[in-house]
């Protein structure tokens, strides 16, 4: 079986497929998180990557022409992303952030433009040809194919692919991890959900958007906060989530209900939600409404 089909479909469609698929999920981790957040499609983040591509070879050739020597892609990449970094930064505040508040599709058509023109640049810069960071053909590691030929199984895998494969696991585990247990990936999930409900608790959106910490980081440890909005359950344990890995602050859902008969019979309801210990100190406060 392997001789037959195995040997040519794993590594001429499988593997190069694999390769092909993580460095696609690379470029969809900042699309998501940019949708996620700003709720716009930005077009122009493959060609910002693009430019990082291009920059890398940039500082191959300077590396040569001043060391005498190619460094590694990997080395030569580490410039390339700051000034990607700081690409990205600049078309958000100069271009993107005038349209904050404007119809989604203004926000949209403005990526679009900035996509033409990025492309544009480096079209006149490195030229339209196809260049290539590594001439000649692409050796397979020499580990794994020996390790694999040991099963009767040959692998011709370029260690490069494995680099990538191997990068873009433990980029989305990182990504995992800061969105889902740092303070700064909880603003960014809380921006998701309600721009206006993350501005109310003390979350600064452009502090979020160009991802550093909001000004929730100010409020003392030990504070409580007492929420009264009728926001979503989803938010209110988002919020609690968020509160709890900030400084310990305590959070209690307290939303404010009794509709008309309350309104007309002079009734105000609240349904609280949160830790005991927190409810008892705030509770001579609730009573005194």
């Amino acid at each position: 079986m392997w001789d037959n089909f195995g040997f040519e479909f794993v590594n001429y469609y499988f593997v190069p497929g694999l390769v092909l698929g993580c460095i696609y999920a690379l470029g969809a981790i900042g699309i998501t998180l940019t949708f996620g957040i700003l709720r716009f499609a930005n077009f122009a983040h493959g060609e910002i990557m693009m430019t990082g591509a291009f920059l890398t070879w940039t500082f191959l050739e300077l590396s040569k022409l001043i060391f005498g020597f190619y460094f590694h892609p990997l080395i030569a990449c580490i410039p390339s992303i700051f000034i990607a970094i700081a690409i990205a930064l600049s078309v958000d505040r100069f271009f993107y952030k005038p349209f904050r508040d404007s119809p989604t599709i203004m926000i949209v058509m403005a990526s679009f433009g900035m996509m033409l023109i990025i492309r544009s640049l480096v079209q006149v810069i490195w030229g339209p040809n196809q260049i290539t960071f590594v001439k000649g053909i692409a050796k397979p590691n020499g580990f794994l194919r020996d390790l694999s030929g040991s099963f009767d199984i040959m692998l011709l895998v370029p260690s490069k692919h494995l680099f990538i494969i191997l990068g873009t696991v433990i980029i989305m585990l990182a990504f995992n991890y800061m969105l889902t247990r740092t303070r700064i990936g909880k603003a960014m999930r809380a921006v998701s959900d309600s721009p206006d409900l993350a501005k109310v608790t003390g979350i600064d959106v452009e502090q979020v958007v160009r991802g550093e910490n909001g000004i929730m980081s100010l409020i003392p440890e030990g504070s409580i906060i007492v929420d009264h909005t009728t926001a979503s359950a989803k938010i209110a344990l988002d919020l609690y989530d968020f509160c709890k890995s900030s400084k310990n602050v305590s959070f209690i859902d307290a939303p404010v209900s009794g509709g008309q008969a309350g309104a007309e019979n002079g009734q105000l309801t609240i349904m609280v939600g949160g830790d005991e210990s927190s409810y008892l100190k705030i509770e001579p406060l609730i009573k005194s409404y």
